[in-house]
């Protein structure tokens, strides 16, 4: 699974916040491995050096072998808890989605070894 990471003008320490984003995605997500072709992680901040809440942004974007990329949002006061929310987020789809995938090659398989699909 390969995992790139983009920043925006407004974020500081690059280099430490794609090592540490890299590190997270990979515990977060490396159940998925096999069905995960990369990750792409968009961090930016909307307001720059204006003070506020929310301003800060995190997209990431599963691609998957074989299926349509899935993509996920996350606006936080921080980096931190934008970059965690949007994670987790897809953590779930990613669940959803190859769960439900999963559930309908079992079903097809079944029906196929029991004579309804031919081959």
């Amino acid at each position: 699974m390969q995992i790139q990471v983009n920043t925006s003008n407004g974020i500081n320490n690059r280099d430490a916040l794609e090592r540490w984003a890299d590190t997270e995605i990979k515990q977060q997500l490396g159940r998925f491995v096999e069905d995960v072709t990369r990750v792409e992680v968009h961090l930016s901040d909307e307001n720059h050096d204006k003070a506020g809440g929310g301003d800060k942004c995190c997209v990431m974007e599963a691609r998957l072998a074989h299926h349509q990329p899935l993509a996920v949002t996350q606006h936080a006061a921080s980096l931190d808890e934008a970059f965690r929310g949007a994670a987790d987020k897809l953590k779930r789809l990613l669940d959803n989605t190859l769960g439900r995938l999963s559930n309908h090659r079992d079903r097809e398989s079944i029906r196929r070894d029991a004579g309804f699909i031919a081959e």
